[in-house]
């Protein structure tokens, strides 16, 4: 007993100086009170602010806590970031944030983690038409989770700024995100190793936008009536499973210059959709159990897109399934197993639940209107039809394309929760009511 004594004793006298100098301390709503609480803190210290409008901008510059216990406003009057952390393990929570500069090329900001920023944590504030909402600007290890960010709408949307801003910040977990309005929702740049889930992004340019972020993770985010969902530029072994875009106005995904990524699981569900998916110029990416519905393309396959696989996914009521113009035959199936193809009339006779016919997406009709768009107008004719009879009756005809051996019989199911299916019916993006002067965006030049 003894011998506990003097090891309980021993520990409190190691841990002294630690304890000592962490507090406590109530913030009023008073002018110049925080610059003041924060510039007589110590590291490990908590300031809670009291509610009501305190003075920004701040600069956190030391391990540090600011609990607004969602009652307190910090406001940045117009001048730069309306909180920058420059030291390690801050915590940032319950706050809301406003008035940060408009200046793009410092990305004046809400919140902005600097490079000796390490392991933030940024939670469960309310950013409200800042320029961008939080910049990890090289911060490693950050967390960024439950915030709300409600972008600007007074500018060009390609003139605004993004709701959460990555560069080259390796670790970063972006989570949990509510982010409405502005430019991208997440927009990460140069960076790597970052995961990005259970994010909503609404009313955006792109719901999420990579340019050269490898071996990261995109996972169960919901896009909603965004320009585009899920943008892939430049980047190497990205991770997309289990993202939902719903109404979403010209792509649901899109992968450009993409390599190596597992996408898996997501659901695009058009009516506004021109495409569900775009590959443009990817190679070795692997798609698998995902849905295609409603868009008026499943999937635009061009610029030499090779060694793509697809198996297990669902391509359903889509004006045209496959846009591929090339010569080459192209098998999408894996191991036995091929798609589901909404309209490929076919019989499993011996109930093993591949459909006991091949399926060809596309003719050489479909390639001649692709090229010729006036020839739409000659669809209906005898010839059209004859050609077509034809070509399903000597496949040999047939031009080199995407070719599905072993079509599946049943779609993979993909559920929406009922929350997101909620925000999905209500959706009223400005673009598809013409109240937008850049609706006519370039997914693959304007980034």
């Amino acid at each position: 007993m003894v011998g506990l004594r003097c090891l309980f004793a021993a520990l409190l006298i190691a841990f002294a100086p630690v304890f000592a100098g962490a507090g406590e301390r109530i913030v009023p709503a008073e002018s110049g009170a925080l610059a003041a609480a924060i510039s007589g803190a110590s590291p490990g210290d908590v300031l809670i602010l009291a509610p009501g409008r305190h003075d920004g901008p701040v600069t956190l510059p030391f391990a540090i806590t600011l609990d607004g216990r969602n009652a307190a406003t910090i406001d940045g009057n117009g001048q730069g970031d309306v909180i920058r952390v420059t030291g390690p393990d801050v915590v940032v929570r319950g706050l809301t944030l406003v008035g940060s500069g408009n200046a793009h090329p410092v990305v004046d900001s809400a919140v902005k983690l600097d490079r000796s920023a390490e392991r933030a944590l940024i939670e469960n504030n309310l950013m409200i038409e800042n320029l961008v909402g939080v910049h990890v600007f090289g911060a490693t290890d950050s967390v960024v989770r439950g915030n709300m960010i409600i972008g600007r709408q007074d500018q060009r949307m390609n003139d605004r700024g993004n709701g959460i801003y990555v560069w080259n910040a390796p670790g970063t977990l972006v989570e949990g995100n509510d982010i409405r309005f502005g430019r991208d929702g997440i927009f990460a740049n140069a960076s790597r190793e970052n995961i990005f889930r259970d994010n909503i992004l609404r009313d955006l340019r792109f719901a999420v936008h990579f340019m050269h972020t490898n071996m990261s993770e995109v996972s169960g985010n919901a896009s909603i009536g965004n320009h585009l969902g899920y943008a892939i530029m430049f980047s190497n072994r990205t991770q997309l499973r289990g993202n939902l875009s719903l109404r979403d106005r010209s792509h649901g995904l899109m992968l450009n210059f993409a390599n190596n990524a597992d996408v898996s699981g997501n659901l695009i569900r058009g009516g506004t959709h021109e495409k569900c998916t775009f590959i443009y110029n990817a190679h070795r990416n692997v798609f698998v159990g995902n849905r295609f519905e409603g868009c008026d393309i499943g999937i635009h396959f061009t610029a030499g897109s090779e060694r793509n696989a697809l198996t297990g996914n669902a391509f359903i009521g889509n004006r045209t399934q496959v846009k591929y113009v090339g010569t080459r035959d192209m098998e999408w199936s894996h191991g036995a197993r091929g798609n589901y193809w909404s309209d490929h009339a076919s019989f499993d006779l011996d109930g093993d639940g591949i459909a006991d016919a091949k399926f060809r997406p596309n003719d050489m009709m479909d390639h001649i209107l692709w090229s010729q768009p006036a020839a739409g107008l000659l669809l209906g004719s005898p010839a059209v039809q004859l050609i077509r009879f034809a070509q399903a009756q000597f496949p040999a005809t047939l031009p080199g394309g995407v070719r599905d051996s072993f079509p599946l019989m049943r779609a993979p199911e993909i559920a929406v929760p009922d929350d997101i299916a909620r925000m999905e019916a209500e959706a009223r993006p400005a673009w598809q009511y013409g109240r937008l002067d850049d609706a006519e965006l370039d997914p693959l030049t304007s980034h």
